[in-house]
């Protein structure tokens, strides 16, 4: 299902964790996307980071306006796949495949705390490493080859990276040929949320739509000018978009 330039998977987050299940077995990796609003707002308008997303095996949709957009353009998308969640339902697999996990974002000591509740949840779930990389690492030649160079030596099944869009998928992009049979997960802020810098919005809420209100409770600064001066036209014209070619194509 296409939600403006992202082809969006109708998928549980079930399925996903099922496929990627028999990658590993297989001996393949892969990558895997959770396409919110700000992020196909921003492929939408730059083909250069649609064309990052499209380079994935799985694009999900990780908020509920690509959800109800995909619903009104006639393709029933299950359900909301996001990448916090994944964060835990990939983790678990990983353990049940003895597959090693490597968190890579979050401030200092945020992926160590992230990694220990993540093996509290998951017995037996080998840490492959946690590394919180220095602001601006990316525009430092010398940095960026570190920090990779730290994450293809450990040699990880699952690789959980949570720098945000666009930075998470271009590393991921230039690790995956070092990592053939690894699987990654742009994770946003899945990584703190795992530590438990930040809560998720209650069930309800969460499937009301309205995560990006407690999100934004709790970051205003960071938060308010993206979803509301950018995210929130931008959902509304999806919205619209998909109604109106819903009723072009009956």
């Amino acid at each position: 299902m296409r939600v403006g330039a992202v082809h969006v998977l109708a998928l549980t987050e079930a399925a996903v964790a099922e496929h990627v299940a028999r990658a590993w077995a297989a001996g393949r990796g892969g990558a895997i996307v959770t396409a919110n609003v700000d992020i196909v707002r921003a492929a939408t308008r730059d083909p250069s980071l649609a064309e990052l997303v499209a380079g994935s095996e799985l694009v999900v949709a990780d908020g509920m306006p690509v959800v109800w957009a995909g619903r009104l353009a006639g393709t029933a998308i299950p359900e909301r796949v996001t990448g916090a969640s994944l964060v835990h339902t990939l983790s678990a697999r990983a353990a049940r495949a003895g597959r090693s996990v490597y968190l890579l974002g979050g401030d200092p000591g945020v992926p160590e705390t992230a990694a220990r509740a993540l093996k509290a949840r998951s017995p037996g779930l080998r840490i492959a490493g946690a590394l919180s990389p220095p602001y601006g690492f990316d525009a430092d030649p010398e940095a960026y080859r570190e920090v990779t160079g730290q994450v293809v030596a450990a040699r990880p099944g699952l690789v959980l990276v949570g720098l945000g869009f666009p930075k998470q998928e271009r590393l991921i992009r230039d690790l995956r040929p070092d990592l053939p049979a690894a699987w990654f997960l742009g994770c946003g802020a899945g990584i703190p949320m795992a530590a438990g810098q930040f809560s998720r919005a209650p069930r309800a809420l969460q499937r009301a739509g309205g995560e990006w209100l407690h999100r934004l409770a709790l970051e205003p600064r960071r938060l308010a000018r993206r979803y509301l001066r950018d995210d929130a036209p931008f959902a509304l014209a999806l919205l619209a978009g998909a109604l109106l070619s819903r009723f072009r194509h009956s």
